[in-house]
C-alpha cells in the first residue's frame, strides 16, 4: 500500500488511484452483468468477524457504510448516539480531522454520519477506484476516533445545542417522538434527539461518548455495507483494515437491549409553533414482515401520485376536505416492532376534521369497503415503494445493515416484492379490525383546545 501521509501531494494521489484503477476495473467492470432481480440482492458473509453484505451495480461510484447498533434504542444514557455522530470522522489516532476534509474533497467523495432509532451510520460515497482508501478510513474511525475535551466542547455542544433549537418548534417531530414513547415507553421510546429539556449535563461529556462507543464499535454489533462493490474487492480490504476492530466490546458499558414491548396510551403537548396529531398501531417490523401493513399503508397513503388530482389514498382524500392539512400514512419498522402511523399536519380545527376522516377511513377498511381498484392500486404502491426504497441510497444500506446486525440477514427486496403480491381484500380487512380494535396510540401536539382526544376519534387506548 502507498503511505497517504501527505494525501495532499498530488503525485501521491495520482499514483494511488491509478493502481487502484486497475484493480477495480479488473474485478468489476470486467465481471459479468448479472440479472436485473440479483442486482437487488445483497451477498452476506463474514470477513475478519466482520458482517459483510455487498451488491453491485456494475456502476462507476460506490457507498460504502458501517451499520452500528448504536440507535437512540440501544443507549444507556440521554444524548450518547448524538454525541457519537458527531466525533464520526474528527481526528484520529492517524489522522487530524481537516486531513481526513481534504482527502476527500481531493477524491471528489462525500461522508456522512446520521443515526435513527436503531442504528449510527458512518458513510461513504466515492468513485469505484477508491474503495481501499475509504475502507481503511471507516476502518480507522470505528477503532481510533480520539474523544477530546476540545473537540466536544468546540463542536459536539455546540451542534447538539443547534439541534435542540431547530426541534424545539418542529411540531411534527416532537408528535412523532412523542407517539413513539407513548407506544414503547423506553427502547424505541427514546426521543431520535434530545429536547432542551432532556437533562444531559450529568450524562454527556467527551468520557461518557468514549465508553459508549467502546461498547458500541466492536465486531459483534456492526455490519459493512457495500453498494456499488465487488464482493472479491471488499472482502480482500476488509480482512485487510478490520484486523484492528475489537471483536467484542471492550469495557463493562452494556447497552439497553431490552425487548420491545407495545403499550399504546395518549400524550397531549401544549405548543404555539404549530399544531400535529399522531394515530398509531401495532405495525410491521423487518424482522416478521406483514405484507398486508406495507399494503394498508399504501392505501392510507397521503400525498397524490400524480399532480392536480387528489389521488386515490384515504389521507388524501381526507386531507383535501380540510385546506392546508398534510397527512401522511407510513409504517415504521423496526427489527423486533413496527408502529403504523397516521400524521395530520396544519391548523388545529383542520387537523381535527382531517384525523377524523382519516380513522372513519381505517374503520371503512376494516368493514371492508374498499373496491377491488383501490386494493390493486394499493398493491401496486407498495410494490414501488419497496423497489424504489431497494435502490442505492440511504434507506438501501440502512436497511440491509440493521437486518444483518438484528436477524443476521438483510432484508430482500424480492421477498418482500412476492408477499406483497399475495394480499387479498379479506387480509387486508383482517389487519385493519385487529387494529381499529386493539389499543392504539394518539399524540397531539399544538392547541389542545381544538386537537381531538383519542376517544372523540373513537378510538381506545
Amino acid at each position: 500500500m502507498f503511505s497517504r501521509s501527505a494525501l495532499s501531494r498530488g503525485a501521491q494521489l495520482a499514483a494511488r488511484r491509478q493502481g487502484c484503477s486497475q484493480l477495480a476495473q479488473r474485478r468489476g467492470y470486467a465481471a459479468a452483468a448479472s440479472s436485473a432481480p440479483s442486482s437487488l440482492t445483497y451477498d452476506t458473509t463474514e470477513v475478519a468477524g466482520v458482517k459483510v453484505a455487498t451488491r453491485d451495480s456494475h456502476g462507476p461510484t460506490t457507498k460504502l457504510a458501517i451499520v452500528a447498533k448504536a440507535g437512540t434504542r440501544y443507549q444507556p444514557a440521554p444524548g450518547l448516539t448524538v454525541g457519537l455522530e458527531e466525533f464520526a470522522f474528527k481526528n484520529t489516532q492517524k489522522r487530524l480531522a481537516l486531513r481526513i476534509i481534504r482527502e476527500s474533497e481531493l477524491l471528489g467523495s462525500q461522508l456522512l454520519a446520521y443515526h435513527t432509532r436503531e442504528a449510527l451510520v458512518l458513510e461513504a460515497s466515492f468513485l469505484r477506484e477508491d474503495i481501499p482508501y475509504f475502507t481503511e478510513l471507516l476502518a480507522e474511525v470505528i477503532s481510533e476516533t480520539k474523544y477530546t475535551t476540545h473537540e466536544f466542547h468546540e463542536d459536539v455542544e455546540r451542534v447538539i445545542k443547534i439541534k435542540q433549537a431547530k426541534l424545539a418548534n418542529d411540531v411534527s417531530a416532537l408528535a412523532l417522538d412523542s407517539a413513539h414513547s407513548v407506544a414503547f415507553h423506553t427502547g424505541l421510546g427514546a426521543p431520535l434527539y434530545p429536547t432542551s429539556s432532556t437533562p444531559l449535563k450529568s450524562y454527556l461529556n467527551e468520557h461518557s461518548i468514549a465508553e459508549y462507543a467502546s461498547a458500541v464499535y466492536a465486531k459483534s454489533n456492526i455490519a459493512l455495507v457495500g453498494d456499488g462493490a465487488t464482493t472479491t474487492a471488499l472482502h480482500r480490504w476488509t480482512e485487510h483494515f478490520f484486523k484492528s476492530v475489537p471483536a467484542s466490546p471492550s469495557n463493562s458499558l452494556a447497552l439497553n437491549t431490552k425487548a420491545t414491548t407495545y403499550y399504546g396510551g395518549e400524550q397531549r403537548t401544549a405548543h404555539t409553533a404549530g399544531n400535529s396529531l399522531v394515530v398509531a398501531f401495532p405495525g410491521s417490523s423487518f424482522g416478521t414482515f406483514k405484507p398486508e401493513i406495507a399494503v394498508l399503508a399504501a392505501l392510507l397513503g397521503g400525498q397524490p401520485n400524480v399532480k392536480w388530482s387528489p389521488g386515490f389514498t384515504l389521507l388524501s382524500k381526507a386531507a383535501a376536505s380540510a385546506p392546508g392539512v398534510v397527512a401522511s400514512g407510513v409504517n415504521l419498522a423496526y427489527s423486533d416492532a413496527g408502529l403504523l402511523t397516521i400524521q395530520v399536519t396544519g391548523a388545529a380545527a383542520s387537523v381535527r376534521k382531517a384525523s377524523e376522516e382519516a380513522v372513519k377511513a381505517l374503520k371503512s377498511i376494516a368493514e371492508g369497503a374498499v373496491s377491488k381498484e383501490d386494493l390493486t392500486k394499493a398493491v401496486a404502491k407498495a410494490n414501488f415503494d419497496a423497489l424504489e426504497a431497494s435502490q442505492s441510497g440511504v434507506s438501501t444500506l440502512l436497511s440491509a445493515g440493521s437486518g444483518i446486525i438484528h436477524t443476521g440477514k438483510p432484508f430482500q427486496i424480492a421477498e418482500t416484492v412476492q408477499s406483497i403480491g399475495g394480499v387479498t381484500a379479506d387480509k387486508l380487512k383482517s389487519a385493519a379490525k385487529s387494529l381499529v380494535d386493539g389499543k392504539a396510540t394518539v399524540a397531539a401536539v399544538g392547541d389542545l383546545n381544538v386537537l381531538p382526544y383519542a376517544e372523540e376519534l373513537g378510538l381506545k387506548v
